[in-house]
């Protein structure tokens, strides 16, 4: 399996201008620039794709973890917050990554949620190529 990130720019860093895509097009031409992505105007951003990338990896490997200890969740709800800023080097720098998660799992005690939720955390494939701590609250819905 290959995924494909596209993206197209126009200009110098600061005043131009792009599109982010991915291959199957469930994300198509989302324009992004500098001010989108560090200044919080309208657009998009990479940062935003490796979020949501995250939250869904999270989801997978949150429900994988349930299914070895024989519990299916009903629902899992998860958001990932990314902050952009910059390194001590002055460079953009990814700064952290929080999960926050919900999840509704039928007959599933607090202790055996929270090491599943753990282990997605620091195991889902994206976190894994992370190289930061990753916050996370996750929550068992009764």
């Amino acid at each position: 399996m290959k995924a494909t990130g596209l993206s197209n720019w126009k200009g110098n860093w600061k005043q131009g201008s792009g599109t982010l895509s991915t291959g199957t097009d469930m994300f198509k031409d989302k324009p992004y620039s500098f001010s989108s992505r560090f200044e919080g105007t309208p657009g998009g951003s990479p940062e935003e794709l490796l979020a949501t990338a995250q939250a869904g990896c999270f989801n997978q490997a949150l429900a994988n973890n349930f299914g070895m200890i024989g519990f299916e969740a009903e629902s899992i709800k998860t958001s990932v917050e990314v902050e952009l800023g910059y390194g001590d080097d002055g460079h953009p720098a990814i700064k952290s990554s929080f999960v926050t998660c919900e999840a509704r799992v039928p007959g599933i005690s607090q202790e055996r949620f929270d090491y599943c939720a753990e282990r997605a955390r620091t195991t889902c494939t994206i976190a894994v190529i992370l190289k930061l701590d990753i916050g996370m609250k996750a929550t068992l819905v009764a």
